[in-house]
């Protein structure tokens, strides 16, 4: 397990475009699906990790709690299944349907948008305002799996409740910390 952190891409970049497939759906899911969404949340998690295994039911809290209220959210797993067949789509749909994410999540094979976003683990989370401007990237909490903190999603339901509100987000924020995400031999990103 390689640990690594978040990049903290720049605040105020704009959100980049992808169509991906939902794994439970077989949609193919783009921001256009999210246009009449007040924010926007894309996590980039997988099935496997240790530290996503340890928030995951804090993950579909969210979709509960936020959905209703005008946040969009999709999860992205872009991770290697050659080598990592446990985050296999077949099993990234086991878990949405387990944990009944009420969004949407998608399988990133080309690992492009994971590359396009710059996401480096797993977790990691991006959320962005009305214009599909960067507004949040960084850690749910301070819980990790051995550090034996509760896991309440603080930082980033901070950021989100503000956002709702159309008040500014905090900029002093600390990166997500997780796996990294497995890339493909050779299709390792430059950051």
């Amino acid at each position: 397990m390689a640990l690594t952190q978040s990049t903290m891409l720049t605040l105020g970049t704009t959100a980049p475009d992808f169509q991906l497939p939902d794994v439970v759906s077989g949609q193919t899911i783009s921001l256009k699906n999210f246009e009449d969404k007040q924010a926007l949340l894309i996590m980039f998690i997988c099935q496997h990790c240790p530290f996503v295994k340890h928030i995951k039911q804090e993950l579909a809290n969210l979709g509960q709690d936020y959905v209703p209220k005008g946040l969009g959210i999709i999860a992205i797993s872009a991770n290697d299944v050659a080598n990592y067949p446990s985050d296999s789509p077949e099993n990234l749909k086991a878990m949405a349907q387990e944990l009944e994410f009420n969004f949407p999540f998608c399988y990133d094979e080309t690992q492009e948008t994971a590359k396009t976003y710059t996401a480096a683990c797993t977790p990691d989370f991006f959320l962005f305002d009305s214009d599909r401007k960067l507004v949040y990237r960084g850690q749910l909490d301070d819980s990790r799996p051995s550090n034996n903190l509760p896991v309440t999603g603080k930082d980033l339901r901070a950021a989100i409740e503000n956002i709702l509100a159309g008040k500014p987000v905090n900029s002093d924020q600390k990166p997500s910390i997780g796996c990294n995400i497995k890339w493909k031999p050779g299709h390792e990103p430059s950051y």
